[in-house]
């Protein structure tokens, strides 16, 4: 994948909350993106099994909420992405959406990463694993292994470089804080696969919100991360959105208003094509 081809965008709610909110995120997500070089994917989930309080909004659960989704793709046409929590969630997961989605807590679990390859590959879809927030760069080869494992266990050496993917949401640093390091791009698209960014979940602070029962969020600093992703050599970008933040069931703190999201694509595109057509100055550094 190179820098002039579109880019991946993985864009929607954080959580399934109703059919008629689905139904005007997607519309509205595909009518801004409509004439610019992005691959979108509409993204909610349909249960958020790490909610930090019992009492948190889940979503409606796998059952349903594939039956949701498959309205939005029959009315709109998009393609899906969701995530799948356990093994066996994989292939009714892969019947349905077109990229399926290992959550950060869950990457290092070899049966879901080994579930998820093996549905993807058999039907012909795409994987996206979040790197944990425990995890450095260079230790997501061993993600990137398994993967490999899988396709070559199955025969499939032809399969394109993009069917899989990994993404970078940040790191844990201290208490209630995440950071980026922007080394993980390059460090992670050497191990073969495409590298997105999670502009939502990069600016959380975990167990931050009203009585430490929810994950806050600073807004403030997504844009300024995401434009230095794209410089630093994202091949996507993952980004939750909603109409109206404030009432978001489920990450609010940390939701892309939708109603600026063609613009602020506009940016991160401009900035992508211009570092696309830099040629580097100095040799490659080996990875650790």
């Amino acid at each position: 994948m190179t820098g002039l081809d579109k880019m991946t965008l993985i864009a929607g709610p954080c959580v399934i909350e109703d059919d008629g909110l689905l139904l005007e995120i997607a519309a509205e997500l595909k009518r801004q993106t409509a004439d610019l070089p992005v691959r979108l994917y509409f993204k909610a989930s349909f249960d958020k099994a790490n909610r930090t309080s019992i009492d948190g909004f889940r979503g409606p659960g796998m059952r349903d909420g594939l039956k949701m989704l498959e309205k939005v793709k029959a009315k709109t046409g998009l393609p899906l992405l969701t995530d799948f929590h356990t093994p066996e969630q994989a292939e009714p997961v892969a019947e349905v959406v077109d990229f399926l989605q290992i959550p950060a807590f869950l990457c290092r679990q070899t049966d879901m990463i080994v579930a998820g390859a093996e549905a993807a590959i058999r039907k012909g879809r795409r994987l996206n694993v979040k790197k944990g927030q425990f995890l450095a760069p260079w230790d997501a080869k061993n993600i990137a292994e398994k993967l490999l494992a899988v396709a070559a266990k199955l025969g499939r050496a032809d399969l394109p470089r993009d069917w899989a993917s990994l993404t970078e949401r940040g790191v844990s640093f201290g208490y209630n804080t995440l950071v980026v390091d922007m080394i993980s791009f390059q460090t992670m698209k050497s191990f073969g696969f495409p590298t997105i960014y999670d502009a939502t979940h990069s600016i959380q602070s975990p167990g931050a919100g009203a009585g430490g029962k929810s994950t806050g969020g600073k807004r403030e600093y997504l844009e300024t991360l995401a434009r230095a992703a794209m410089a630093a050599g994202a091949d996507g970008l993952f980004m939750e959105c909603h109409p109206r933040p404030s009432e978001a069931k489920s990450d609010g703190p940390n939701a892309f208003y939708l109603e600026h999201v063609r613009e602020f694509l506009q940016q991160l595109l401009a900035i992508r094509s211009m570092v696309a057509g830099m040629p580097k100055l100095l040799p490659e550094a080996k990875n650790r």
